[in-house]
């Protein structure tokens, strides 16, 4: 049997032997190729990396904050999830310009533009109810009305907003596919911190896809991942050395023990937006132990 996780270690590989060298934003400089695709079954195992430990409750609470539709970071770091304290500190909205911006507010980030696409954004406090357009809400429709449609996606990359942003969108594009009942997902990412930020991603799409897959009667079939500037950040290169050293196991599974079905598309909004950690179980990870890699905001 193939190990799909070889796809993820042969381009940290790549990237190690190949990539140019490119300064960044954070000034911390990067090993980079352009241009990547990786595909995960997801019909019988659940892509989660297995050579490091990868920080599922983190994943799961991100990806349900995000759904929700909230740009507070700090209603994660009370959750002890701080994957985005670095890009909401105090320090780091006033180098933008955001004085006035309360600390955690990300400004119009990824759950905004879900659910919103399109409404002015004021504050993380604010109650946008009816307001812009619900991408998430258009792509339970489809795939329960016109699951063959073309155009089941949600798109976070909103040129209007970007300005306002604490970070615009690495992953920012994701299509749907439906087929004999299965659901695929592809997510084109245009940034990719390949030791960091890849990891989760795949883990963070391919839980939405058995979200909505579950949601929608479906079955999940194929993630898809498709990366633009795929890097690597200098201060990583010795952790990852370590990491593809390291050989695989299995691929855990996931459960979702709620059933989110409905007789309405606000129906299973409403089942999905009340989500917890708890309803998610994580069965046979095994995996190697952590490796630290530095965030560089």
């Amino acid at each position: 049997m193939v190990c799909e996780e070889d796809q993820y270690l042969n381009l940290i590989r790549a990237i190690l032997h190949e990539g140019y060298n490119k300064n960044d934003r954070t000034g911390v400089g990067t090993l980079s190729v352009f241009g990547v695709q990786m595909r995960f079954n997801l019909r019988d195992q659940f892509p989660m990396i297995t050579t490091k430990q990868i920080f599922w409750r983190g994943v799961v609470e991100e990806l349900l904050w995000i759904i929700r539709g909230s740009t507070n970071a700090k209603e994660l770091s009370d959750k002890n999830v701080n994957i985005w304290n670095g890009n909401s500190s105090r320090e780091y909205l006033d180098n933008l310009g955001f004085f006035d911006r309360t600390e955690g507010d990300l400004g119009p980030v990824y759950g905004f533009q879900w659910r919103h696409f399109g409404a002015k954004y004021k504050t993380s406090g604010d109650n946008y109810k009816g307001q812009g357009i619900d991408q998430l809400r258009q792509v339970i429709d489809k795939l329960l009305n016109n699951p063959h449609d073309r155009r089941i996606i949600i798109c976070s990359w909103n040129p209007a907003d970007l300005s306002n942003m604490a970070l615009p969108p690495c992953h920012c594009f994701v299509q749907f596919y439906a087929n004999d009942n299965e659901l695929s997902c592809q997510l084109y990412q245009r940034s990719a911190d390949v030791g960091l930020g890849v990891p989760f991603n795949i883990v963070s799409y391919a839980l939405l896809t058995y979200i909505i897959s579950q949601a929608v009667g479906m079955t999940p079939g194929t993630f898809v991942h498709t990366l633009g500037d795929a890097h690597i950040y200098k201060t990583h290169i010795n952790g990852l050395k370590e990491q593809v050293a390291r050989t695989p196991h299995h691929f855990p599974r996931v459960r979702l023990k709620k059933d989110l079905r409905s007789t309405t598309v606000e129906g299973i909004l409403s089942n999905i937006e009340s989500l917890t950690f708890e309803d998610f179980e994580l069965t046979n990870y095994v995996f190697h132990p952590k490796i630290l890699l530095p965030f560089s905001a």
